[in-house]
């Protein structure tokens, strides 16, 4: 599966599982950290940890084997870091506060839209 593909369909998931605002920032050609970030936010700390849940087991019924997934502890930013897309599922005053969308502000954003 290429990175653009799972890059979506992850954002898809994460849309159908009411996430808010959620957006892919293709950052090809801007940076080597990744090439994709996805970035949703959650409206409670028991969203946060029911979307990271269904990233992982999503990555593992598509066979993804390396992942690494931060913040699960603190329930306030979960990052999902798979080398070539790093998802990352906030709170919505830490997303705020980060603002990490601004930093990569010359990169592509695609909104996904709740297609319900």
């Amino acid at each position: 599966m290429t990175s653009d593909k799972l890059a979506h369909d992850c954002a898809r998931m994460l849309v159908e599982k009411h996430a808010q605002d959620v957006r892919i920032l293709d950052l090809r050609g801007l940076t080597d950290i990744a090439d994709f970030f996805v970035i949703a936010s959650a409206n409670s700390q028991p969203h946060i940890k029911a979307l990271a849940e269904f990233i992982e087991d999503f990555l593992h019924e598509n066979r993804v084997e390396n992942y690494h997934v931060e913040g699960i502890t603190g329930m306030k930013w979960v990052l999902v870091d798979m080398f070539d897309i790093i998802i990352h599922i906030f709170l919505p005053d830490i997303r705020e506060f980060y603002d990490i969308e601004s930093y990569w502000g010359d990169a592509k954003v695609i909104l996904m839209e709740n297609e319900t």
